[in-house]
């Protein structure tokens, strides 16, 4: 989740509308299956009215803006609501919505302007990862990669049977649309806008594998019949050998470039030889990636590290999703962002996992047929040309590396369950430790994302959930005054995750002011002049993710990643478990002087305080009923 809403504040101040990249869409039946059983039925993506969006926008500006620049954007808001260019580009959005066959009007937008049409690297700025849990009950790392294959078939052929039901709310189900993005998929670097590729399941039984930066297909089916863990075992370790005694050109670390750079040189690899393209093809077309690593990560950061980055060239960070097994059994997952947000792919990790941790998953039978064919090598031809691109692309990508921090919190004060007992939402209660922890770092209350789904619309994706308002300022304010009662924190605090909640809530169902407004700004035409609205610092600031905030939550899970989205910025993901809440903090190490470490104490810092207080109130109150 995660650079896109830096790349829309950045690219579109001085953009109008963009070319929009045309992915190959694999048609799905609304009537095949379970799956889509409700696509049919859902409604499409609202365009909210301006006079419900702009007040919204003036509240969620007005807490990061001093009084004189507020009452300029209030003036500026308020000329657009009345100015006949506000109601045509409204009238041009709502027709935009309205147009027979389209789905989504914010679709082809986001999909070019956040993801295909985004140039800098995927790894680290937009793919994301997810750390396990370890297995106790497969600790070589070969025999834990088998059971994640077979655990992963298993949901992959829920998918193409569409017998996997639809994710579902208190509210109903949930779009299914991106699960036709999930397996047999990759991205494809192209100018000016990349592609995303979909091939065919049926006919595409196999996957890839990478050892030691060498490529492998791996068929699943030999002679009618899947194979067994202990078979896919087998050929892992046969892969592992053949892979450790031989060397290879790091082909993959040309996928960790920017994307201008590496549609040039997808061209250059794809030409250096006819039998590249074939092999190219085979490894996009696989149903999905294992990575095999020869790391043996032990802290946190350590491991967040090799499954958010990791070497850069024992990955193909184009596939949609990568699977990750180190040397120690040690195991995550990798996202490729740009067609799948994270919900889908979490509830197929956490099914992985349930799967295989508590020895569920179906292994097949222990005997491994004696006339399984060698795993198939995907050997790239590379001639110097090819050669030096992979080693500039590998300069490129270690510099990147090298630029960034990450601090991985595990907080064990509390977990989601006693968040709930405390009286609060578990999300609303992690967020307001987020921005107590910024406070008193900074000193101040910055512009902060919370991606917010709105898969309860076709094809919906994600809204900006602005967790800085006016109630959360003025609850970091009381917990920094020495002379606030805890009554007034209390009562500050529960304000502020109310406030929260409420946009939140708003978010979900798409009335958010974020998607609005890039709508309005790319519902202009080339050559007209662009609304003060829109050239206002208050729109940049408060679009300025200083903080850019996720959470996907797993029992299964040691936390999850991705990075920052603006250079003076943090990337904070965090997950809620039961027992606890784990938060990975990156950012950059550059002029800007930011601390990963610091937010990291000062995030604990503030949780710690926030439940002193509430349980302080709570005492209060229990002494002061009277005794029977």
């Amino acid at each position: 989740n995660n650079k896109t809403h830096a790349l829309l504040a950045a690219r579109a101040q001085s953009t109008t509308a963009m070319p929009s990249a045309t992915p190959s869409h694999k048609s799905s039946d609304p009537a095949a299956g379970k799956l889509f059983e409700f696509q049919a039925q859902l409604p499409k993506l609202p365009v909210p009215a301006l006079s419900e969006t702009l007040p919204k926008y003036l509240r969620t500006v007005e807490p990061l803006l001093s009084k004189e620049a507020y009452a300029q954007t209030k003036r500026i808001v308020e000329d657009f609501a009345r100015s006949s260019q506000g109601q045509e580009l409204q009238r041009r959005l709502e027709a935009r919505a309205a147009e027979p066959g389209r789905v989504n009007w914010l679709e082809e937008w986001w999909n070019d302007l956040s993801y295909m049409g985004y140039r800098d690297p995927v790894v680290p700025y937009v793919s994301y990862f997810y750390a396990y849990k370890d297995d106790k009950l497969r600790r070589k790392p070969t025999q834990r990669a088998a059971a994640i294959v077979r655990a992963a078939w298993e949901f992959r052929r829920q998918v193409a049977s569409r017998e996997l039901g639809p994710e579902t709310t208190k509210a109903g189900a949930l779009c299914s649309y991106s699960y036709n993005y999930m397996f047999n998929a990759t991205r494809i670097p192209k100018l000016p806008s990349d592609i995303e590729a979909t091939y065919d399941l049926a006919a595409n039984e196999h996957i890839a594998v990478v050892r030691n930066n060498q490529f492998y297909a791996l068929p699943l089916v030999h002679s009618g019949q899947l194979l067994s863990a202990a078979e896919i075992e087998a050929q892992l370790d046969r892969i592992v050998e053949q892979a450790d005694s031989s060397a290879a050109v790091p082909v993959g670390v040309l996928t960790s470039d920017n994307r201008d750079l590496w549609s040039d040189n997808y061209r250059l690899l794809s030409e250096a030889s006819p039998k590249n393209a074939a092999t190219l093809e085979r490894l996009q077309s696989a149903a999905f990636l294992v990575c095999l690593d020869d790391a043996r990560p032990v802290t946190r950061e350590e491991y967040h590290r090799v499954f958010w980055h990791g070497n850069g060239r024992n990955r193909w960070f184009d596939k949609s999703l990568q699977f990750i097994v180190c040397d120690n059994g040690k195991a995550g997952f990798l996202g490729e962002h740009s067609s799948m947000d994270g919900t889908p792919t979490c509830r197929l990790n956490d099914y992985i996992l349930d799967q295989t941790l508590y020895g569920k998953v179906d292994l097949g039978s222990s005997v491994v047929r004696s006339d399984l064919p060698a795993p198939e090598a995907l050997r790239f031809v590379t001639p110097p040309s090819v050669v030096r691109a992979i080693e500039q692309a590998g300069q490129r990508f270690d510099k990147v590396v090298e630029q960034h921090q990450l601090r991985v919190l595990q907080y064990e004060g509390f977990g989601k369950d006693e968040i709930k007992r405390l009286g609060f939402s578990p999300d609303g209660f992690v967020q307001m430790a987020i921005q107590l922890g910024y406070y008193k770092l900074y000193g101040r209350s910055r512009a902060t994302y919370e991606a917010a789904a709105t898969r309860a619309f076709a094809h919906g994706r994600t809204e900006t959930c602005r967790s800085v308002s006016s109630e959360s300022v003025a609850f970091c304010e009381q917990f920094e005054t020495a002379t606030a009662s805890p009554e007034a924190k209390l009562a500050a605090l529960q304000a502020a995750v109310k406030a929260h909640g409420a946009y939140a809530k708003m978010c979900s169902e798409g009335k958010g002011v974020d998607r609005h407004l890039l709508g309005l700004r790319l519902s202009l035409r080339p050559g007209e002049e662009k609304p003060k609205i829109f050239q206002d610092t208050a729109y940049t600031e408060s679009s300025h993710w200083y903080l850019s905030t996720s959470q996907l939550s797993s029992e299964h899970f040691e936390g999850w990643g991705f990075s920052e989205v603006v250079p003076d910025g943090y990337g904070v993901a965090y997950t809620i478990r039961k027992d606890a809440v784990i938060l990975h903090i990156a950012a950059m190490k550059n002029e800007f002087g930011l601390n990963s470490d610091h937010l990291a104490h000062y995030i604990k810092e503030a949780a710690t305080e926030m439940r002193a207080v509430v349980l302080a109130c709570k005492l209060k109150d229990a002494a002061a009923k009277p005794k029977l």
